[in-house]
């Protein structure tokens, strides 16, 4: 027998049983019951509003699979454009289907002339990099007339290719605009992960270190997907409203911004350079579990109740970059703290483990990275799961544009009152 779950209402003795499929029953249950009732979640603690057969994750056992490949096989076998390719499409690519795949990919990396010397030119010079990126996103749209005809597959899967293939490209500008750089063009010779790093410092092709190209290409891989976060949660709602991609993806980047989502790393280096010193460490630990202002960044998720399983590939890779660019000075500090945290009941309780921000602003500051450019960083992969959402979206016939309902608390109808008499 199915599983199943019951629900009364008390008011009416009314009953529906409804199933249960992988520990989720139908809303409509309660639509049933009752059509004027509606359940308050908010942040959609326990609201499932898609069916995905992207990414899995289980926060309990801290597993996380991209169509059901373990994200450790992944990040020490394959590369990002090959996941890219397996997020996209379903199945990992073969020999001649990956071939054709990075070619596509490396001859759409190009931005139009307009793009960088009339709209990029026009932000203030001090402006923030991802701010430049989230807008330059919704602008690339307006290069591409047939954008709009989402319902045509050839125009979707052109549009995402030419997404995924630009991202780089305009996260370089906006890095290199903001810090008073010349524009370094794409060079089509070099690796996805190759051409970003020369185009952000203009090393030249034999002059990136392959340690360097590979840590790039895994961090890529890592921040690909994570499931119905906030970005993509962005990218679905605007999505169903049959935006464009362009547009749906600024809006996921939008998200990203917020220093709740894509922020965390940022706030981790942060916390490290205030700590200052290891023997600092055990006071810090104190002041956060005496709530005194003190926050541990980088530790605990929403989801992951469990050591996050990105954590652990990110940490191999932080020591393999400190081989080419020296260890950072904040990293006797980090293990420090990581090693105090997981030996103290108070946060073993709690369930705060590292999560994948907790080592990766070290990654980016050892390569030369600003904080500024963090974020902006997190978004280059995470385009091709907005991108693979957005692709599903508009394939799954359960789903219509996103519209929840809310719990009105206002005040009831009353009559409007003269200016005169107030």
């Amino acid at each position: 027998m199915p599983e199943t779950i019951t629900i009364t209402d008390d008011r009416t003795g009314k009953q529906i049983t409804v199933p249960i499929t992988d520990g989720v029953f139908p809303a409509s249950a309660v639509r049933e019951l009752d059509p004027s009732l509606y359940i308050y979640d908010p942040a959609y603690m326990q609201t499932a509003a898609c069916k995905s057969s992207i990414t899995y994750l289980d926060g309990e056992n801290g597993i996380l699979r991209y169509r059901g490949y373990p994200i450790e096989q992944l990040a020490s076998k394959s590369t990002y454009l090959e996941v890219a390719y397996l997020l996209l499409n379903g199945e990992l690519p073969d020999a001649a289907q990956l071939a054709m795949w990075k070619h596509e990919v490396t001859n759409h990396t190009y931005i139009h002339e307009n793009m960088r010397k009339r709209f990029v030119d026009g932000f203030h010079y001090d402006a923030h990099p991802m701010g430049m990126f989230v807008s330059s996103l919704a602008a690339l749209g307006t290069f591409y007339n047939d954008a709009k005809d989402i319902d045509d597959k050839a125009s979707r899967d052109k549009q995402i290719l030419r997404l995924i293939a630009k991202t780089p490209t305009l996260a370089s500008m906006a890095y290199r605009f903001s810090a008073g750089l010349p524009f370094v063009y794409p060079d089509n010779d070099l690796s996805f992960p190759g051409n970003f790093l020369n185009m952000m410092w203009k090393i030249g092709e034999y002059n990136i270190d392959p340690r360097l190209e590979r840590a790039m290409d895994v961090l890529f891989i890592l921040h690909a997907d994570h499931e119905q976060n906030c970005g993509t949660t962005a990218m679905r709602v605007v999505g169903s409203s049959h935006a464009d991609p362009y547009t749906s993806a600024a809006a996921a980047a939008s998200a990203l911004y917020g220093p709740l989502h894509g922020g965390a790393n940022e706030a981790v280096v942060r916390m490290l350079t205030d700590i200052g010193h290891i023997d600092n460490v055990p006071a810090f630990i104190e002041e956060v579990k005496g709530g005194k202002g003190s926050r541990l960044m980088g530790f605990g998720h929403r989801v992951y109740k469990n050591y996050d399983p990105r954590a652990t590939i990110i940490k191999k890779t932080a020591y393999d970059v400190f081989e080419v660019t020296g260890k950072n000075p904040l990293l006797d500090i980090a293990l420090k703290l990581e090693e105090t945290a997981l030996s103290d009941p108070y946060f073993v309780d709690r369930k705060l483990y590292p999560n994948v921000d907790f080592y990766s602003g070290l990654i980016y500051q050892a390569m030369g990275f600003p904080v500024s450019m963090f974020t902006v960083l997190f978004a280059i992969p995470r385009t091709v799961g907005w991108l693979a959402h957005w692709q599903e979206l508009l394939a799954d016939k359960d789903q219509k544009i996103s519209r929840p309902r809310q719990w009105y608390t206002g005040v009831e109808a009353r009559d409007y009152i003269p200016m005169t008499s107030r």
